[in-house]
């Protein structure tokens, strides 16, 4: 009876009536917590409407035929987490100019809050949620600080819906902040989540479109598609 119900579970996965729609949901978080200036935050934000249309990064999102649900917010304190791109299917060249535009005519919401990290992941994990069905969830977290309001990500990652996300992080190593490099071991250790999550380091905020292009380009590659395929021959 057992194998009969694992055999009827595996035809499922195969069916292209089962099949899911994307092979990867990815929410991307962007730090507008009160250490980012003005200049900081339109470097942030233009440099991931640049990256996302970057020849490299196109190349990586439609080396599958399967496309990618692409989701972008901004947040800072507790109560400040602010949506700039609501789920998008990103099936065609079209699509992702569409986003990058998007996201490089957005505005900022708020501009003296903390950095609370924790509330950051839980918006997150709630946004995931409202996501189209895919094969793959990651959560991109962005930051030049560590938490510092309310909970931290760790209590995020026990009371919320993380068991089939990866969170990934992108630490901004702001040169004129003292003391930085420990944000380097402090997202490896509560902040990265999830089989595979990885860390990206930007040398300032000027550094950030190369860090973000070199991120979803690993991302995005057909790397984790290939092992799903191999895991179920």
């Amino acid at each position: 009876m057992i194998r009969q119900l694992i055999s009827l579970g595996l035809a499922a996965l195969a069916s292209p009536v089962q099949a899911e729609p994307c092979r990867l949901a990815l929410a991307l978080a962007l730090d507008i917590s009160v250490s980012v200036d003005e200049t900081e935050d339109t470097l942030q934000r233009q440099g991931l409407a640049a990256a996302l249309i970057a020849p490299e990064v196109q190349d990586a999102f439609f080396a599958s035929p399967m496309p990618v649900a692409l989701a972008v917010y901004e947040w800072s304190g507790q109560s400040t987490q602010h949506v700039i791109l609501n789920w998008q299917l990103i099936e065609n060249v079209a699509d992702l100019l569409s986003a990058s535009a998007q996201i490089s005519r957005s505005a900022r919401s708020d501009m003296g809050s903390a950095t609370a990290m924790g509330y950051a992941l839980a918006f997150g994990a709630s946004l995931m949620q409202q996501a189209p069905r895919c094969l793959f969830q990651t959560i991109d977290l962005s930051g030049d600080g560590s938490n510092n309001d309310g909970y931290g990500p760790q209590i995020a990652y026990r009371h919320f819906p993380f068991e089939n996300t990866v969170v990934n992080g992108l630490v901004i190593n702001a040169a004129d902040f003292e003391g930085e490099l420990f944000l380097i071991p402090f997202f490896e250790n509560n902040v990265l989540h999830g089989p595979g999550a990885f860390l990206e380091v930007a040398q300032g905020f000027e550094d950030f479109e190369r860090a973000m292009r070199r991120k979803l380009e690993r991302e995005l590659s057909g790397l984790q598609i290939g092992a799903l395929q191999d895991a179920n021959p």
